[in-house]
């Protein structure tokens, strides 16, 4: 029974891995209108998945502090269908929120939203490996 118990176990530890959701992970972002980007670690959060800034950098690539550092920039994102999400992205430059678009295609995600009717291209981040 132990023994039945034991393979069990770890036959549900690698399904759940099996199953991850593909956005999870590290993300460069493009540059925004002062040409700065970041690293966006993604993680679920409750039924959804949210990404925190953990590192800035300017136009030259050099790392930059920045106030926004462990922000959520995604937030309440879910998928729905064919690498596609919808939910939020906060804009650091624009300090805005947008309802956003995310198409995911292997390891590029293309950024898309709108707020108050105003829509923008967030451009496509690559993932970090």
């Amino acid at each position: 029974m132990r023994k039945f118990l034991m393979i069990t176990a770890v036959l549900s530890l690698g399904a759940g891995t099996a199953m991850a959701e593909p956005l999870l992970g590290m993300w460069r972002t493009a540059g925004d209108d002062n040409g700065n980007s970041g690293l966006i670690q993604v993680a679920p959060c409750g039924n959804a998945v949210c990404g925190k800034l953990v590192k800035s950098f300017n136009s030259a690539g050099q790392e930059i502090a920045s106030e926004n550092i462990g922000r959520n920039i995604i937030s309440e994102t879910v998928p729905t269908g064919g690498g596609q999400y919808k939910g939020k992205v906060y804009s650091p430059d624009r300090g805005k929120t947008y309802n956003s678009k995310l198409h995911l295609s292997g390891d590029t995600l293309k950024v898309s939203g709108c707020v108050m009717g105003i829509c923008r291209d967030g451009g496509t981040w690559q993932r970090v490996k």
